[in-house]
């Protein structure tokens, strides 16, 4: 099948079999192992991909560590890097139907949102990144020593970078495109089950004149090739994203390597609706935040809190709207809602409703698996009147499911948005102002959104706190994990 995007025709890409990119070269495992890579919209392979060992990595992360070391990267002025990554964010552009091609039959991306949301993401923040390029640097510090003293920002070396399989052009460009603008190399593990477009991109930084060696692609399995890089003594910095549980895993790694980390890891979001609430603009922002990107997405907003006057009025619309949301082809141009990335994670919402409808939940709408092309797809669901102590209610399940509950006052609101273990995400509906910012201040989450939901930019940093994570991604935050700072103090005396 094939879409018009405005003036583009969208189709379904042939892509051959895929290397591991090393040292600026395309090259097969030393084992010679492959695997598959399916689409999840008909649950059949496309191609195959290049399954990397541990000698693997050790050969990326000897090559990143001589293309640090030679200073072919780290050593050009920020302005020439800024250059070579604004030149990265017009090819993004130029080839953004071939992008958004590869990552929609990847991740089952609908191709109607990937350009406007992916595509569009990845070539700001290189741009964005360009900038902080050629503005970052140290400052002269006054002290009452009889001496001039200043700082530097310095790039921290080889950066170890992790990515999952829900936002793979956007959650591997928030981490690449900082550590190269602040003078870094890169070894890159992308998730298992969607690695192409972190391949494609490979081609794309070449073209655009990243020195051979700065960017190099492992692809493979996380117990193999991810435990690898988080532990090889060639690694200076580890950015990882993905579930808590191998969080804390690589964290303690990196713990005891004494190399820093950042983590954002998973997130289960309170969308909080007060009483005053704009109820037919809340609706919109309420069904995006837990269906965009078939749920699949850790700042989603997963649980709903509304105040009890609303609480029927707001389960009646939601029961009458979720069921229209298009559910389909991510190749179709009215596609809303794609697959999800894979049997198992279908498997995985049904056994949450399972334990829903065991709680005494409510099924407003959806809850079913949907049978359409052999693909993996969920109905978009709404669960009512489950128990704040329900596990889908606590643990986050990443699919297309909202749970909805209802609050008495804005303390209690506050309570149930804040007592789950993470703190990604949070957000708010009312007209008050002054409410806004009240409640945005006592809520436990990295970002928090006012009447609508997933406003991101690279201007605004995003992270975690509690089991969500720790440092920041976006913004000139973003190039304080992939730097250090350096003091010189020279005597005047």
């Amino acid at each position: 099948m094939t879409v018009t995007d405005d003036t583009v025709l969208i189709t379904r890409p042939q892509i051959g079999p895929r290397q591991l990119f090393i040292d600026g070269q395309w090259r097969e495992a030393g084992a010679g192992e492959r695997f598959e890579i399916v689409d999840p919209s008909t649950g059949k392979p496309v191609t195959t991909v290049a399954e990397a060992d541990a000698d693997d990595v050790d050969s990326a992360v000897r090559a990143a560590r001589a293309a640090f070391d030679d200073g072919r990267w780290s050593g050009l002025p920020g302005r020439e890097r800024a250059r070579i990554l604004l030149r990265v964010a017009a090819l993004v552009r130029e080839r953004a139907d071939e992008i958004v091609a590869v990552e929609s039959v990847d991740v089952g991306k609908p191709v109607s949102l990937c350009r406007p949301v992916d595509v569009v993401t990845i070539a700001e923040q290189y741009e964005y990144c360009a900038a902080l390029a050629q503005t970052a640097g140290g400052s002269n510090r006054e002290t009452p020593l009889a001496a001039h003293a200043y700082t530097r920002r310095e790039p921290l070396g080889v950066v170890g970078a992790i990515t999952p399989f829900n936002f793979p052009l956007i959650l591997s460009t928030s981490k690449i495109a900082p550590a190269l603008a602040a003078g870094n190399t890169v070894v890159h593990k992308p998730a298992e089950d969607t690695p192409l477009s972190a391949l494609l991109m490979a081609e794309i930084l070449t073209e655009a004149g990243v020195p051979a060696g700065v960017v190099n692609v492992v692809t493979g399995k996380g117990l193999t090739v991810g435990d690898a890089l988080l532990q090889h003594k060639g690694i200076d910095k580890i950015a990882f994203t993905g579930s808590t549980a191998v969080g804390r895993h690589a964290a303690a790694v990196a713990g005891e390597n004494l190399i820093p980390v950042t983590m954002e890891l998973g997130g289960n979001a309170a969308h909080i609706v007060f009483e005053d609430a704009d109820v037919e603009k809340a609706i919109g922002a309420i069904i995006k935040g837990f269906v965009f990107n078939t749920g699949q997405f850790c700042m989603g907003g997963p649980r709903l809190l509304v105040a009890r006057p609303l609480y029927e009025t707001v389960l009646g619309i939601l029961g009458q709207a979720v069921p229209g949301v298009p559910v389909g082809d991510p190749f179709d141009p009215a596609t809303v809602v794609g697959p999800m990335a894979g049997d198992k994670h279908v498997r995985k919402v049904e056994e949450y409703v399972q334990i829903a409808r065991a709680d005494g939940g409510r099924i407003v709408a959806g809850g079913e698996r949907l049978d359409l092309n052999g693909g993996y797809y969920y109905t978009p669901t709404v669960i009512a009147d489950l128990p704040n102590t329900s596990r889908v209610v606590q643990e986050e399940i990443f699919g297309p499911v909202l749970t909805v509950q209802p609050f008495d006052t804005e303390d209690e609101a506050i309570a149930l948005a804040n007592s789950t273990e993470y703190g990604l995400a949070s957000g708010l509906q009312t007209v008050d102002v002054a409410r806004a910012h009240r409640v945005a201040a006592r809520l436990q989450a990295g970002i928090v959104w006012v009447n609508d939901w997933a406003m991101l930019d690279p201007a605004v940093p995003f992270g975690g706190v509690k089991n969500s994570g720790f440092g920041r991604e976006y913004g000139p935050e973003a190039l304080d994990s992939y730097s250090k700072v350096k003091s010189v103090v020279i005597s005047l005396a």
